[in-house]
């Protein structure tokens, strides 16, 4: 029986160390990092990493929605960045490093708003959530050297890891 895949695209710092975390959620199927949510065409890193593109560092997520949920996935999100810095992620500084939701259905963008709405009444931050939702317009792979960047560094810069939390479905 074919899976039935569905496509994610999430924001929440370096895109690094969000891919390595990422990949290992089971049902994840495919992941590639890129640009996304600017207004600059076929983006590269050395346009956005001057933070004048509106672009975010994002992650393009294919996962088998038999075995993964969207919901189950921005809960992992969550765990695995901090939702209340704005433009920023360990030392990372700048909009690129935002955290964003980009969103490619109404039913995801309900999902996001709802997620986001547990996550920030729950208290688990001790801040306010500052996650956006927007619509996803296109994404823009990035260079290859960053794919799976810490695959190929294993020692390589990143800022991210789960953290334990109380939330879930």
């Amino acid at each position: 029986m074919p899976s039935l895949t569905q496509t994610a695209y999430l924001a929440g710092g370096c895109f690094w160390g969000m891919e390595e975390l990422v990949r290992q959620i089971p049902g994840v199927l495919e992941t590639e990092v890129g640009y996304t949510g600017g207004g600059t065409p076929k983006a590269t890193y050395e346009q956005v990493k001057t933070g004048r593109t509106g672009h975010a560092e994002s992650l393009k997520i294919v996962f088998d929605a038999k075995r993964l949920t969207y919901r189950h996935l921005l809960f992992e999100f969550f765990r695995m960045h901090n939702p209340t810095t704005a433009n920023r992620q360990g030392n990372d500084l700048g909009t690129q490093y935002r955290s964003v939701i980009f969103t490619a259905s109404a039913e995801q963008q309900t999902t996001a708003t709802e997620v986001i709405r547990t996550v920030d009444t729950s208290g688990e931050w001790g801040a306010k959530v500052v996650t956006e939702v927007m619509p996803f317009r296109e994404f823009w792979r990035a260079e290859d050297y960053h794919q799976k960047y810490l695959v190929k560094h294993p020692n390589g810069y990143t800022c991210h890891l789960l953290r334990r939390m109380r939330l879930g479905e």
